[in-house]
């Protein structure tokens, strides 16, 4: 079942659930026809949405919200702060086109702080999935929890099948070994790509696919750093309050010591292009990632 289908099922399931959106239909093409009353489109205008949805919860609903993400993020940042952060109201915010996903749109369209911003609202939580796979195998049990969640939404193949969640926080990981690459969202078919490659010249590497963002897994982290000679983050998100933000609060609240390589946009928006020409361009393939790995070790030819 993909995206569309599992929201479909669990609508006619549960009568709480409503779908929202401002015109943004990239995630849900064909349910406006079919949900009449629980289907509402409020116009290019975020705030209201979120508002709106901040009503419903109060009311008891599941209000599934649908929006572009530097939209929903930032022109509607206060209203989820206030509106559902401080209420802790089980919203669903599903942001389109984050990160690199925006492709040939300019910076206005860019949403490369999203994860920063919403990890700074109490009681929020973020959940990045990889692909499409990782999204369906996730999505239920997110959309019925109780809590608030910002969601990047992803429809990319997947590289491999994703194990199945467990528990809401909780990472996945792949191998094992002293290079350490943590990632999340769209680019963790490049992670895998360099993993493979990596171990392909004889170096042992290890790969976590976060899937969370807040709450993460703490447990996991720690354990794979301690074991560690690099940490390796790769995200399209500027440096500050993202993956390698959070890598540093961890390793400093449990008093490790890191080898960090922090793969990121640092403080620049993307060149608008087509999705593989930006990850190309913008040094995030895997056969540049592993090259930056390299010459971290200091080490181009031995183990």
């Amino acid at each position: 079942m993909n995206y569309e289908e599992i929201l479909k099922e669990l609508i006619l399931q549960d009568e709480r659930i409503v779908i929202l959106t401002c015109e943004n239909r990239i995630a849900i093409r064909s349910l406006s026809d079919k949900l009449k009353d629980r289907y509402i489109d409020v116009g290019i205008a975020e705030q209201s949405l979120v508002g709106i949805a901040s009503g419903l919860a109060l009311q008891g609903r599941i209000p599934i919200v649908h929006a572009l993400s530097p939209f929903l993020t930032m022109r509607a940042f206060e209203f989820i702060r206030t509106n559902i952060g401080l209420q802790n109201l089980p919203v669903k915010l599903v942001g389109s086109i984050s990160g690199f996903q925006s492709e040939g749109n300019g910076p206005t369209h860019q949403a490369i702080e999203d994860i920063a911003l919403m990890r700074l609202i109490p009681n929020m939580n973020i959940f990045a999935p990889a692909d499409n796979d990782d999204l369906n195998k996730c999505i239920k049990n997110i959309i019925l929890s109780n809590k608030p969640f910002y969601i990047r939404y992803i429809n990319t193949d997947p590289i491999i099948e994703h194990t199945s969640i467990v528990e809401i926080g909780k990472g996945e990981k792949f191998g094992g070994g002293d290079i350490l690459i943590i990632t999340y969202g769209l680019l963790f078919t490049e992670a895998y790509k360099t993993a493979l490659l990596l171990i392909s010249k004889g170096y042992s590497a290890e790969l976590i696919n976060l899937r969370f963002l807040k709450p993460i897994d703490e447990e996991l982290i720690v354990n794979s750093i301690k074991k560690s000679r690099i940490v390796v983050t790769i995200e399209d998100h500027f440096s500050t309050g993202g993956l390698y933000s959070i890598i540093c609060e961890i390793a400093i609240k449990n008093n490790l010591q890191i080898n960090p390589l922090s793969i990121n946009l640092n403080e620049k928006w993307f060149k608008p292009s087509y999705l593989n020409t930006i990850i190309d361009y913008e040094g995030f393939s895997a056969e540049k990632i592993y090259k930056k790995i390299i010459n971290k070790l200091g080490n181009n030819n031995g183990k």
